[in-house]
């Protein structure tokens, strides 16, 4: 136990040091802030802009979220469509896997060519990136239900509906979140790609702006936003499992 304690800072002294060492060699060598910036200059730009990156990050943030209701309630849907009825499953599962063979960085032109410059095609990029972990890891927690489970329930005589309501729907809740974790931190890299294709805000907009006038440290700031937006979202979907689902926490206690 004592050896476990001690090795839980290891992750960030290893980053610690990692940034201290770009730092020196970018300071060493004299390397211009065109080039690469170091992690002070880096941290300069994030105070210098902090309030263009905060508006720009709520836009993309609104964007997120929305995508990732709507990619929860069609994976909700089409989870329980394909657990109930396999014809369903063997009809639909082999083109959700295609689907993930097809870079969003192609996709997003098109979507933009459909729906315009507005906010559709950005939400619907993080619909596509974020249904796909939902929809699968929601359908495997509910196939992975024992039988007997559910003749237990059927033997009090609890329709179909009562047993997903009883069994089925509880027992595939942490597969659910597993995707949901996974589907939260895709969702800010899905609002991103939408808005290099085409946008007038949002941390994607703004990424693509810096990086013509060869503005790297804010380019590297703006990379820290997305990185820490993506974290808080993961973070979000692990508190809400934390809430709602308390015997996971007694389980582990």
């Amino acid at each position: 136990m004592r050896e476990k304690n001690w090795q839980k800072p290891l992750p960030w002294l290893v980053v610690i040091a990692l940034l201290a060492l770009w730092e020196c060699c970018v300071r060493i060598f004299d390397v211009p802030l065109y080039v690469l910036p170091g992690p002070i200059d880096v941290l300069a730009a994030l105070g210098e802009n902090a309030a263009t990156l905060f508006s720009h990050a709520m836009v993309t943030s609104m964007e997120a979220i929305a995508g990732m209701l709507i990619a929860l309630a069609l994976g909700l849907l089409l989870g329980v469509l394909m657990d109930a009825f396999p014809l369903v499953r063997r009809c639909v599962y082999p083109l959700l896997v295609v689907t993930q063979t097809v870079p969003m960085i192609v996709l997003a032109p098109i979507l933009i060519i459909y729906l315009g410059f507005g906010v559709a095609p950005k939400i619907l990029t993080v619909v596509l990136m974020c249904f796909f972990p939902v929809a699968v890891n929601f359908t495997d927690g509910m196939s992975q239900v024992g039988k007997g489970y559910v003749d237990l329930v059927r033997s009090y005589g609890a329709s179909r509906a009562q047993v997903y309501a009883l069994v089925k729907l509880p027992a595939a809740l942490p597969p659910l979140f597993s995707g949901l974790r996974v589907a939260a931190t895709y969702s800010i890299s899905g609002a991103v790609v939408g808005e290099w294709i085409g946008s007038q805000s949002g941390l994607g907009y703004y990424l693509l702006r810096v990086k013509e006038s060869y503005m790297l440290d804010r380019v590297f700031a703006c990379v820290v936003v997305i990185v820490a937006l993506s974290l808080l979202m993961n973070g979000i979907v692990r508190l809400c499992q934390y809430i709602f689902l308390p015997f996971l926490r007694r389980a582990k206690g």
